[in-house]
């Protein structure tokens, strides 16, 4: 199902990522331009992430934080995980206390990456193989520690048409 928003659909391209057909479209408005095929996610699965550690990866909304084009993993499109309803929901659970919410809640409301040392972890985001086993990822596998992986060739591709401030969807 791909998004609908209508008149109030975003009008630069922006990256939809659906589980449940291991898939990742670059999108114009409500259009796909653009597809990739066989997505690997967290070892645990993808919903709602609990923790540092719990190898899931998030659902929600999110922006490209940064961009390394020259990490382990071949690239790497970092997200501005944990997002607000992830703060607000882990402050409400006393997962985080206020000083926490606070510091990432001040990230997104000033356009940063939120930090990434709190107990909900961080450095989610969107990378290749790199230098691992190419195999694991072509057997369908969900190998990784959270994030949202490509092939090394898809994220070549992927590569030229992100930027930092994207939107990123995972659903």
């Amino acid at each position: 199902m791909l998004a609908t928003y209508g008149a109030n659909a975003p009008k630069e391209p922006w990256l939809l990522v659906d589980t449940k057909k291991d898939t990742l479209m670059v999108m114009q408005g409500n259009q796909p331009v653009k597809m990739f095929p066989q997505v690997a996610f967290g070892s645990s699965g993808v919903g709602v992430k609990s923790g540092r550690g719990d190898n899931k990866t998030p659902v929600g909304v999110f922006r490209v934080g940064w961009i390394n084009d020259h990490s382990r993993f071949k690239k790497f499109i970092g997200l501005d995980y944990p997002n607000l309803d992830y703060a607000e929901r882990a402050l409400r659970e006393r997962k985080i206390d206020a000083l926490t919410y606070d510091r990432i809640r001040a990230a997104w409301a000033n356009g940063y990456t939120p930090p990434q040392d709190t107990p909900l972890g961080g450095q989610i985001g969107i990378h290749g193989v790199g230098y691992g086993n190419p195999s694991v990822h072509s057997a369908g596998i969900n190998w990784t520690s959270g994030c949202v992986a490509l092939d090394n060739r898809q994220i070549d591709a992927l590569r030229p048409w992100v930027k930092v401030g994207m939107r990123v969807e995972i659903r």
